[in-house]
């Protein structure tokens, strides 16, 4: 009788399981959306769409168009040109570009499946060109940084300056790398994750590069949720992560002789502030801006505070 009574709680028992299984699924079913079903909420005046090397380019251009200096900011990872819209305010004088790139936000996936750096690189020369921007001021958080150097190697005459915030420049040494990230980096979880997606993990990754977790609300959490959805991203997000530097890309950043700003969080725990230290090491004549309270996307977190530097270097020779 006991037996009998055990057994049959134990069956009870995976039912209930089973259940709750298959609610916490279909709690976290998500799709992929359409890109014209996010472009009312997400795409106002002033962005509009350009075509660039294939790409439909969300796309943001503000200010006077014959500002001889205009600044070209350039998203992180899974990140998108709002990442920067504080910054833009702060600028009303300059001409400032911002752009969802490649495998990101409203732009989606590269339709040939290119995700090396150097193809955005070439992306970002193709938009400069489109623009008739001759040179700029580029800047460039995380993996934005990571573009704006390699440009900058590739195209010195058409960087006037560069500002790197917490740029991803050498082999990672993270401390603590967001729940996100490592799911799309593993193959068999990334094609689960094409189709389920809990809000939990979105929240837990933007949580998890602030440097005050308490500043994330859940409208920014919605943002980064919505933009993830975006069809083809988070396919293209586990394409992206087959392309982070080497050694011997970081030893490329020695060369660079473009004058640099470098501004980092004290608090980044995905790209430590060693980093940031090393970066002002390398790249002579550099300046360094350390904000301690502030993680890894510190122009996102408090932009008041971290455009101040940014407009001081802008008015430097």
């Amino acid at each position: 009788m006991r037996r009998k009574r055990k057994g049959g709680w134990g069956w009870k028992a995976a039912g209930v399981a089973g259940v709750l299984l298959a609610g916490a699924l279909a709690l976290s079913w998500a799709p992929d959306v359409p890109v014209a079903a996010l472009e009312a909420r997400w795409a106002p005046p002033p962005s509009r769409f350009v075509e660039v090397d294939g790409l439909r380019v969300h796309l943001r251009d503000q200010g006077p168009r014959d500002d001889a200096s205009p600044i070209i900011l350039l998203h992180g990872t899974s990140a998108s040109l709002h990442t920067w819209e504080g910054w833009v305010s702060h600028l009303p004088g300059e001409r400032v570009v911002s752009m969802d790139l490649p495998g990101f936000g409203l732009t989606g996936p590269d339709p040939r499946g290119q995700y090396e750096t150097l193809r955005y690189v070439r992306f970002l020369e193709a938009l400069m060109d489109e623009l008739g921007i001759e040179s700029a001021v580029v800047a460039g958080n995380s993996f934005g940084g990571q573009v704006a150097i390699e440009f900058a190697l590739a195209h010195p005459a058409r960087v006037q300056k560069l500002v790197l915030v917490d740029a991803l420049a050498y082999p990672r040494n993270a401390e603590s790398v967001p729940l996100g990230f490592r799911l799309a980096a593993m193959p068999a979880v990334n094609g689960v994750m094409q189709h389920f997606l809990p809000r939990f993990v979105i929240a837990n990754s933007v949580r998890d590069v602030y440097g005050n977790p308490d500043r994330v609300s859940p409208a920014l959490v919605e943002r980064y949720y919505d933009l993830a959805v975006r069809e083809g991203n988070r396919a293209a997000l586990g394409q992206r992560f087959r392309h982070l530097p080497t050694e011997a890309d970081a030893a490329r950043v020695a060369t660079l002789r473009v004058p640099t700003l470098v501004l980092w969080g004290g608090r980044d725990r995905l790209i430590p502030p060693d980093n940031g230290q090393r970066l002002h090491r390398d790249i002579a004549g550099s300046q360094l801006v350390v904000f301690p309270e502030l993680g890894h996307v510190p122009q996102e977190e408090d932009p008041a505070a971290t455009v101040q530097p940014v407009i001081a270097f802008l008015r430097q020779p």
